[in-house]
């Protein structure tokens, strides 16, 4: 079988190297020393891919349970226990069809199973695509937080086949959205135009404007991670909106609304952040309120408890030495890091219960 593949980009580490490609799925026909691991949820909305799982041979598909909740410890050695039933060795591979979750636990089994196998992606989800699978982050959530647990292992491909976008549920394409503005807000001001000026087209999920939008904004994401692997500096900029989103998410129940949705809100929170510390942009922040409400995102939600939501943010991974920085922008493409002292998080926070 001839797979047309077309290069995005290619990452090159001091160890991997991650080749990232619009391409349909694809093994060659080779399925020895090979696990693929996908959920019940993909193979149920989309006909071809379910065919193409049908193909290979019983015991090297795991099908697991779709959903947030399933990112833990249980569902880790349920693929690590797949592995070693098929005796992979060091050489085999371990190639994931699924959004976020599959990718960011696939990529964690695959770095554990002796000592690290390699791995593919086929991100199914529009937020996999853009954010979860490339750079090399991977990991499970733990005591209610998300990643809590996990490593540094990029995959060795991540080939991208836009017909999965056909299927996906309308809230987790929206998740994907508020994901690509965030890219757009860091890294790429036209991206930024195009989800204003094509918003139509991207509702629609036109082909067309699928591939630009997915091509910026992993070319986005590679820049910050081919010049910062380990997130030791300038990578923590892609956090942007996630140390807000993140706490809402665990203090609201995770899985109770989407990560992008989330992330949006962050984002609205670390602009309200950024004005009221005296580095704010009102222009800009019109700007981002035109394009969310394009989309429908709703970032006036408050917190059910304003002490949990502040417990979450000490629990943040992010955290060094003792300290909390809050990635802000004052502009478009214009980022930085500051402490937020408890009185701005007030203010800028919404809460139910104070």
């Amino acid at each position: 079988m001839i797979v047309a593949m077309t290069l995005i980009d290619t990452i090159h580490f001091t160890d991997y190297s991650t080749e990232i490609s619009f391409s349909e799925p694809y093994c060659e026909n080779n399925y020895e020393n090979r696990l693929f691991v996908t959920d019940s949820r993909i193979r149920s909305l989309n006909r071809p891919f379910d065919d193409f799982c049908s193909r290979i041979p019983d015991g090297r598909c795991l099908t697991l349970p779709s959903g947030e909740e399933v990112k833990n410890a249980d569902s880790l050695f349920r693929i690590l226990d797949a592995a070693f039933n098929l005796k992979l060795d060091r050489s085999g591979e371990m190639i994931a069809f699924g959004g976020g979750v599959l990718t960011d636990l696939t990529g964690l089994a695959a770095s554990l199973f002796k000592r690290g196998c390699s791995v593919v992606f086929y991100p199914t989800t529009l937020l996999a695509m853009i954010d979860a699978s490339v750079g090399g982050k991977t990991g499970i959530d733990y005591r209610g937080l998300k990643n809590m647990i996990g490593t540094f292992y990029p995959a060795r491909e991540v080939r991208i086949d836009l017909n999965f976008l056909k299927t996906l549920p309308e809230n987790e394409y929206r998740s994907g959205l508020g994901e690509a503005i965030k890219t757009a807000m860091l890294g790429d001001r036209e991206l930024f135009d195009i989800l204003l000026r094509e918003s139509d087209a991207v509702a629609a999920r036109e082909e067309g404007v699928l591939r630009e939008i997915v091509s910026r904004c992993v070319k986005v994401k590679a820049r910050f991670v081919r010049e910062d692997f380990r997130e030791k500096g300038i990578r923590a900029y892609l956090n942007w909106g996630h140390t807000f989103a993140h706490a809402f998410e665990a203090v609201c129940g995770l899985g109770s609304l989407t990560h992008g949705e989330a992330v949006v809100w962050g984002i609205d929170k670390g602009l309200k952040a950024a004005d009221l510390i005296g580095r704010g942009n009102a222009a800009y922040a019109e700007a981002f309120e035109e394009l969310v409400n394009k989309y429908g995102f709703a970032v006036e939600t408050p917190v059910p408890d304003f002490e949990g939501f502040c417990e979450a943010l000490s629990q943040d991974k992010k955290k060094n030495g003792g300290d909390l920085l809050f990635v802000l922008q004052s502009g478009p493409c214009e980022t930085f890091r500051a402490p937020l002292s408890i009185e701005i998080l007030r203010k800028t926070v919404p809460a139910l219960h104070v």
